[in-house]
């Protein structure tokens, strides 16, 4: 039995993760997760956005499972172990689907990773994030050095990075972090009503919108705009504007 359920309702892959007893992330979770991923990935007729969260109270992802740190400085991390974590959220990071990472409690260390590499951030009121691994002599190695300053800014970043601080709910909104922070009680339930925001958009406009902030961050502004028209030029034919046929 894995550590990960999934559920789909009204167009949204519901992916729950629980490992007791406080949701530490293995490498054999990261893998039932990517295999979940890859089955969404082929669903795209019956699934349009991705919510991600935790069944264990109070934590979302605690951190990576220390074993794995322990074997890496130990030299006992095979390459294909180590490369787990990369395309695990590599994959999270492109499904063709917008990823709604809905936190409620802990994310601290490849939590926090885990949550960067999805598209949009809910948290309850009580959410607290790190990337604490400077702390331990450590530098993120999930994504974090280059995904949270591409997400707020290298200054804010470093500072969270090089300090290894704590923050609440309220200071990664004002960030940029997260997009909303939603209240602690009911948390899931408020969290897929606002994922439904986002699932009620027509599934070909998401995908290629996903796609076109994706894929476009890394180009000169040029040659985003020509991806942006491309994309445009394919979704237009699905839209409200297309021409009907007469019956």
């Amino acid at each position: 039995m894995g550590n990960w359920t999934a559920e789909t309702r009204a167009r949204i892959a519901v992916l729950t993760f629980h490992r007791t007893p406080d949701n530490q992330m293995d490498l054999a979770s990261l893998d039932e997760l990517a295999g979940h991923l890859e089955d969404i990935a082929r669903r795209t007729d019956e699934v349009s956005v991705v919510l991600l969260k935790s069944s264990v109270d109070g934590i979302f992802i605690k951190h990576a499972d220390l074993d794995i740190l322990r074997r890496a400085a130990a030299g006992t991390l095979t390459p294909t172990d180590a490369g787990t974590w990369p395309r695990t959220l590599a994959l999270l990071e492109s499904l063709p689907q917008p990823v709604v990472a809905a936190i409620d409690g802990q994310a601290w260390g490849g939590g926090l990773e885990t949550a960067l590499a999805a598209t949009l951030r809910v948290a309850s009121v009580r959410s607290h994030f790190s990337q604490p691994e400077i702390r331990n002599g450590l530098i993120p190695g999930g994504g974090g050095t280059q995904r949270l300053p591409r997400l707020i800014g290298s200054g804010p970043a470093a500072d969270l990075i090089l300090t290894g601080r704590t923050i609440g709910s309220e200071e990664a909104l004002r960030l940029g972090i997260l997009n909303d922070v939603l209240p602690t009680e009911d948390f899931d339930r408020h969290a897929e009503e606002w994922a439904a925001l986002v699932a009620r958009n027509p599934a070909p406009a998401l995908f290629a919108a996903k796609r076109a902030l994706l894929d476009g961050r890394p180009l000169p502004l040029t040659d985003g705009l020509a991806l942006e028209a491309d994309l445009f030029r394919q979704v237009i034919p699905f839209s409200v504007f297309a021409p009907t046929t007469a019956a």
